[in-house]
């Protein structure tokens, strides 16, 4: 039989191809202008907005004036906010609470410190100072997908944009709705994009909602028209919920310049965040039943084997089936992500444990392997002292806080 030789220009020309298509999915995975990380999920308590105007001999002596009067000032705040009243405490009770210091704008002389700030608290401290509750319910595992559109084109991962910069940037412990961040490189450009948004199939969604550990999808819209090159820019945002992208709310901002860009994409988050928390305590914002993965079979009951069969079973073992389970685990550092997998995988029952999101010091999503149900996991996490929660499946593991310790006197003390 003949063999018909392919030319040598058709093989290079080929070769070429497919190097060039190898080249454009690398392109659409990688790249150095994509990412941008969740800068805190924690439930910290915070007061933005301080005013402080301070002056010293040097410039760091001014400016660690002015930090400690924005931490009196935010502790008035808070105080005034959550107990009715004005309380004040001393330097050093407020830097064991303070978390952080957040710098919103600020001018720094040689003598001389004018800042605009917002700060930090523990949330566990302050409340046990205060003496109010911090404990809240969340919503469901809720994926969050930033569309911005601007110049007619839309974007959400493809590249990092101002509006995934700043749903990075915006603090969501304090919300009710628990979101799920992807930090836009890896697959997430390919996965999440302004097509897929606009895809309303059950199944593929499922998918991506299961790789990501969420049980919910919001996709939140900015869309940004420039009157002229520098000049005001009026941002248009909506509140989308849903394959169905189902429209909760929606409302305009502007800004006088492109300066201001980042102030209007913050304060369009915040209004967003509100909208979905009141949707979601309204019952508005209800996971799709067809989101949720299909029951599982039922096991099919065989006979009891007799004692011509099989050797008879040990009295009182009871045998179930493995089932996935997904835990949410604070990840702040690479080693916070194996000791994690490493206290799960020494559960007896454990047959696997491996990180399918990883969300370097916010929330990562553990996928754990049980031999056993739902519940018994929980006992044997609560067992070894981590707090669990509940949430449509989903559990929410945090290491419980350790008692206060008590001193013993010595022997022969009276």
């Amino acid at each position: 039989m003949a063999v018909r030789r392919i030319p040598r220009v058709l093989e290079i020309g080929l070769a070429a191809a497919m190097l060039a298509g190898a080249g454009y999915l690398s392109a659409q995975i990688e790249g150095e202008d994509r990412g941008a990380a969740p800068v805190d999920s924690s439930g910290d308590f915070e007061v933005g907005g301080i005013t402080v105007d301070t002056a010293a001999k040097t410039a760091d002596a001014a400016r660690l004036a002015g930090w400690r009067i924005a931490q009196r000032k935010a502790w008035t705040v808070l105080s005034q906010r959550l107990t009715g009243s004005p309380g004040s405490l001393g330097d050093g009770a407020l830097d064991s609470i303070v978390t952080g210091i957040v710098v919103e704008r600020e001018q720094i002389g040689p003598t001389r410190y004018i800042a605009r700030l917002g700060v930090l608290f523990d949330r566990a401290r302050a409340g046990q100072i205060l003496g109010v509750s911090t404990q809240f319910s969340r919503s469901p595992p809720t994926l969050v997908v930033p569309v911005m559109w601007s110049g007619g084109s839309g974007q959400v991962f493809e590249r990092t944009t101002p509006w995934q910069q700043a749903w990075a940037r915006y603090r969501t412990g304090n919300s009710v709705i628990d979101y799920v961040r992807p930090v836009g490189t890896g697959s997430d450009p390919l996965l999440l994009n302004v097509g897929q948004t606009g895809r309303r199939g059950r199944g593929w969604w499922r998918a991506i909602l299961d790789q990501y550990g969420a049980n919910d999808v919001v996709m939140p819209e900015a869309r940004l028209y420039r009157q002229y090159p520098g000049g005001p820019i009026i941002g248009v945002f909506t509140a989308f919920h849903g394959p169905d992208r189902e429209a909760l709310a929606r409302f305009t901002l502007s800004v006088p310049n492109a300066d201001a860009l980042p102030a209007l994409l913050d304060a369009g988050v915040a209004r967003l965040d509100e909208a979905y928390q009141n949707a979601s305590r309204s019952g508005a914002l209800i996971p799709d039943a067809l989101l949720s993965p299909p029951p599982a079979p039922e096991a099919t009951p065989t006979p009891e084997a007799t004692s011509t069969d099989v050797a008879p079973a040990f009295e009182g073992t009871a045998v179930t089936g493995s089932q996935t389970v997904q835990i949410q685990f604070d990840t702040p550092s690479a080693g916070a992500v194996n000791a994690g997998e490493g206290a799960l995988r020494a559960i007896p029952g454990v047959g696997s444990a491996v990180t399918t999101s990883l969300a370097l010091g916010g929330v990562s999503v553990m996928r754990v392997a049980y031999e056993g149900d739902v519940a018994g996991l929980r006992a044997a996490l609560e067992a070894r002292g981590w707090s669990v929660q509940d949430a449509g499946g989903t559990l929410r593991i945090r290491r419980a806080a350790a008692p206060p310790a008590t001193l013993t006197p010595p022997p022969g003390t009276p």
